[in-house]
Formats: structure tokens, C-alpha cells, sequence
């Protein structure tokens, strides 16, 4: 169970129902709130992990409502608009907000950006190194080292490698691995993992080591030796 509480600020009852059900499914603790004044009395009475916030309020609308939360706390805003011209999405930004999501919007999108921005916000773990059989990631400097070899990776080429050590010997599928690494979807059709595991490939198989990243057909990949 996450159990994060969320708060959710949306005059339209039945869209509020909608998130407040599937938050609810998902194990989060919602809070829902139609109004901008009401909002922001439910986040000084206790502090959410995080603030869903519609841009269309009655009275105090989603950008200063924003503006109010942004003088006293950090918490992470997601913003929910039909607002779709770029000029909408910068003033949306500009007022503080972390994230925007055009409405109509897919419930499975809503929880991929609620998990990033729930990651970003998490407090930093200590470093710590890595290892599995004779790979090391030292999570302090991200450097990767194949025996004496030192490895250098790009920021994404970490974090899949990150994901592949923590998950030893477990199979991560694609849309696991997009959700982790990419934060949500970037479509079915989509070789960007492909790709970033082929670069872990050359790189850590350069001095023609044994592979340890192994594909599992019309799955996904797993790290484990021979």
C-alpha cells in the first residue's frame, strides 16, 4: 500500500468521483475539495504528498490557487485543464504548477505523472553501491564498473541500469520499465527501450564480458547471468 494523500480540487463532482474511485483503488488516500478557498484550508489543515488541481474553480480559479500554494509549500501540483494552446500550459507553469494534463484525460496517464511526480519529490537515498555478479553502480557518483572497467553512462542509461539492479533476476516488463525509467508511455509501438538496453549491451560488453542483461521474448528483459 502507497498510501500518499492526495488532494484533489475539482468543482465538476462527477470527474472528482472519477479520480477519487481509482486513487482509491490504487491504494492512495484522496481528499476531494470543489472548490479553491476549501482547497487550500484542507492543505493547511494537514499537508498532502501531493495537490490535483483544476484550473476552472468558481470563485478563486486553479492559477492563483496555485500562486497561494507555491508562498507557502512545495507540494508537488498536477493541473487539469482543457486549456491546450502552449501559451495556456507556460502560464499554468509559470504559476507554479509541477505538471498539466489537458482534459479529457486517461486515468492510467493521471497515475503515471502522480507516480513521477511523487518520485521527484521523494527525499534523495543514500548512496550506496550496486552489485551483481561482477557489475557495480555506485549510486553516490553513477558510475557503472565491470570488474576493474570503469563504465560511463548517459543520465537515461543509469537509470535503466539503476531499475535492472535493484530488480535482479526479476523480469521487468516494457511498460514496467517505461513507467520506472520514462515516467509514462510513450506508445506500443516504441523501441526506445530497445535501444537504451543495446547501449547498456555495448557498453557494459566491451571488454567481452558475459552477458547479464538477458531479453525475454513478448515480455521484456531481466538482469541475470548465464
Amino acid at each position: 500500500m502507497t498510501g500518499e494523500r492526495i488532494l484533489v480540487i475539482e468543482d465538476e463532482v462527477a470527474i472528482a468521483r472519477f479520480i477519487e474511485r481509482g486513487l482509491i483503488f490504487e491504494n492512495y488516500r484522496p481528499v476531494i475539495r470543489h472548490d479553491g478557498h476549501s482547497g487550500l484550508a484542507a492543505v493547511r489543515d494537514e499537508p498532502p504528498d501531493l495537490v490535483i488541481l483544476d484550473w476552472m474553480l468558481p470563485g478563486l480559479d486553479g492559477l492563483e490557487v496555485c500562486k497561494r500554494l507555491r508562498r507557502a509549500s512545495d507540494v508537488p501540483v498536477l493541473m487539469l485543464t482543457a486549456r491546450d494552446d502552449v501559451s495556456d500550459r507556460v502560464q499554468g507553469l509559470d504559476a507554479g504548477a509541477d505538471d498539466y494534463l489537458v482534459k479529457p484525460f486517461s486515468f492510467q496517464e493521471l497515475l503515471a505523472r502522480i507516480r513521477a511526480l511523487l518520485r521527484r519529490n521523494a527525499p534523495a537515498s543514500r548512496p550506496e553501491v550496486l552489485r551483481f555478479a561482477d557489475l557495480s553502480l555506485d549510486t553516490g557518483t553513477r558510475r557503472a564498473q565491470r570488474g576493474e572497467r570503469m563504465i560511463d553512462l548517459t543520465a537515461k542509461e543509469y537509470e535503466l541500469l539503476e531499475l535492472f539492479m535493484r530488480n535482479p533476476r526479476q523480469v521487468l516488463t516494457r511498460d514496467v520499465i517505461f513507467d520506472r525509467v520514462w515516467d509514462y508511455d510513450f506508445g506500443g509501438a516504441s523501441n526506445i527501450i530497445e535501444v537504451y538496453v543495446r547501449y547498456l549491451r555495448q557498453k557494459g560488453e566491451a571488454g567481452d564480458e558475459a552477458r547479464l542483461i538477458h531479453t525475454v521474448r513478448g515480455v521484456g528483459y531481466v538482469l541475470r547471468e548465464e
